[in-house]
C-alpha cells in the first residue's frame, strides 16, 4: 500500500504541474485539456447559453465521478493483488476527475437553498422542497384570500348601515365612486387606442 501512497502523490504532483503549464496559455481543466477564454462583452443570450454550457460541463463531470465510483467499489469488492495496478489506476482518475469536477464548479455561479441541500444530506428527494413552499405558498394565499373577503364583507355591513343613517351621504359616495370609475375607464381606453382611432386588443398567450 505504500507504493500505492507513493504512485498518487506523484501522479497528483504530475497533473498540478501540467495545470500550471497549460494555464499560462489560457486555462485548463483537471484533466489538462485546454479551456478556451470567453469575452466579458457578450450579449445577454451569448452569456445565458456560456452559462448553461458550464452547468452542463459540471453535470457530465458529476456524472462520470459517479461512474468512476462505481468501478472503483467493483474493483475494491473483488479485490486481490493481481488487481492492484487497476485500483491505483482508478482511485488516479477519481482523484483528477473530482479535481476537474471542482474547477468547473467555480465557474458556475448557481444558488442552491440550504434546505434543499440538506434534504439530500438526509436521504430525501429534493423534490419536496419544491412541493412544500408551493404548498406554503398555497396555504399563505388562502389566509390572504379570507382576510380580504373579511375586508368586503365588513365594507358591505358598514355602507349597509351608513345607509339607514346617512343615506344622502351614501347616496353622494356612491355617485363618486361611479363617476371615478367612469373617468379610469376612459382614460384606459384612450391609452389602448392607435393613431387611427381604432383600438388595441389584449390577445392571450
Amino acid at each position: 500500500m505504500d507504493r500505492g501512497r507513493d504512485f498518487i502523490e506523484n501522479t497528483r504532483m504530475e497533473s498540478s504541474q501540467s495545470t500550471v503549464t497549460t494555464g499560462v496559455n489560457g486555462g485548463s481543466g483537471g484533466n489538462g485539456m485546454l479551456i478556451p477564454q470567453t469575452n466579458d462583452t457578450s450579449s445577454p443570450a451569448s452569456a445565458a447559453d456560456d452559462s448553461m454550457q458550464k452547468l452542463n460541463q459540471v453535470i457530465n463531470s458529476i456524472q462520470k465521478t459517479l461512474g468512476l465510483i462505481h468501478q472503483l467499489y467493483l474493483t475494491v469488492s473483488t479485490y486481490n493483488p493481481a488487481f492492484q495496478m487497476a485500483l491505483l489506476q482508478r482511485i488516479n482518475g477519481l482523484v483528477l476527475e473530482l479535481d476537474n469536477m471542482i474547477k468547473l464548479a467555480e465557474k458556475c455561479n448557481i444558488q442552491v437553498p440550504m434546505e434543499v441541500v440538506n434534504l439530500i444530506d438526509d436521504g430525501k428527494n429534493p423534490d419536496e422542497f419544491t412541493k412544500d413552499v408551493i404548498m406554503n405558498c398555497v396555504g399563505k394565499n388562502q389566509i390572504t384570500k379570507g382576510k380580504s373577503d373579511a375586508l368586503k364583507g365588513l365594507r358591505k355591513h358598514l355602507l349597509e348601515e351608513l345607509e339607514q343613517n346617512f343615506p344622502d351621504e351614501v347616496e353622494a359616495y356612491r355617485e363618486s365612486r361611479a363617476t371615478t370609475a367612469a373617468e379610469m375607464k376612459r382614460l384606459a381606453q384612450a391609452q389602448s387606442a392607435l393613431p387611427n382611432g381604432d383600438v388595441r386588443v389584449k390577445t392571450e398567450h
